[in-house]
């Protein structure tokens, strides 16, 4: 398993294939490389690419350093990019549309950027539900509670009661409470969850924002205030499609946009 140093010291897991331009897929939240969508992603864009798949901080085979900073997850991509190239492109679906937002503003070696439904709904739902969602967050983490702060993430995204309480039956159900400590960090990296507007404004590379037509009304506003937000954006639904999108769904889009 080869690892990039951060600059903190913290080992990042990752892999490589393929050939071609250099491309990182950066997951979202309770994903990582053995628990997620970017193997089967990967699968597909080998042939275009030189894709590369990591675990972020805290997941997988990845290793973490407290304390956690929003800076230190865009250091650890960095890396990467430093790894794969000088014009790398980056590709984020969720809170990793997020952190590969904040990285495309702080470095100037991404050469184009992908994101799929970034979770900024508080464009849509203007209250206080992000704030009292990270207080109970943290709240849950704090006392050791991992396996209920997983399901209030999972109850925070729509999924039904009764389909978490059979996933807390399954054996699993223990790897999500291993990495759950990373919500917390997915939190703190959605802020108030609004568009960062002034880390967009400083994104000018070509972008690409992705969104699931059947995807729930708040995730596909959000997406469309990301992309206006961007000075050099494109938006485009994908029929059919939802946050959980498919790699065969995905894969000729992203083809088409990081080879135009």
């Amino acid at each position: 398993m080869p690892t990039v140093t951060s600059a903190d010291g913290t080992a990042i897991a990752y892999e490589r294939d393929g050939g071609g331009p250099p491309l990182i897929l950066v997951d979202g939240a309770m994903c990582h490389r053995a628990g997620g969508p970017m193997r089967p992603l990967a699968a597909m864009l080998r042939d275009a690419f030189t894709v590369y798949a990591y675990d972020r901080r805290g997941r997988g085979e990845s290793a973490d350093t407290q304390p956690y900073a929003v800076a230190r997850e865009v250091e650890d991509l960095r890396a990467l990019i430093e790894l794969a190239g000088p014009r790398t492109y980056l590709y984020g679906i969720s809170s990793g549309a997020a952190l590969a937002l904040e990285t495309a503003a702080a470095d100037p070696r991404v050469a184009k950027l992908a994101l799929y439904e970034p979770p900024f709904t508080a464009e849509v739902e203007r209250d206080d539900r992000a704030g009292e969602y990270t207080r109970r967050l943290t709240g849950l983490l704090a006392a050791g509670r991992r396996g209920d702060a997983v399901e209030l993430f999972m109850t925070n995204v729509g999924v039904p009661p009764q389909a978490i309480a059979g996933m807390r039956a399954q054996p699993g159900w223990a790897a999500m409470e291993a990495i759950a400590p990373t919500l917390a960090y997915d939190a703190r990296l959605l802020g108030d969850g609004t568009v960062p507007r002034g880390t967009a404004a400083a994104v000018t590379v070509p972008t690409l924002v992705l969104t699931g037509g059947e995807s729930p009304q708040n995730l596909r506003k959000a997406a469309e205030a990301t992309a206006g937000a961007l000075p050099a954006a494109g938006f485009r639904s994908l029929d059919g499609q939802t946050h959980d999108v498919a790699p065969d769904a995905l894969a000729p889009v992203l083809t088409e946009f990081f080879n135009a």
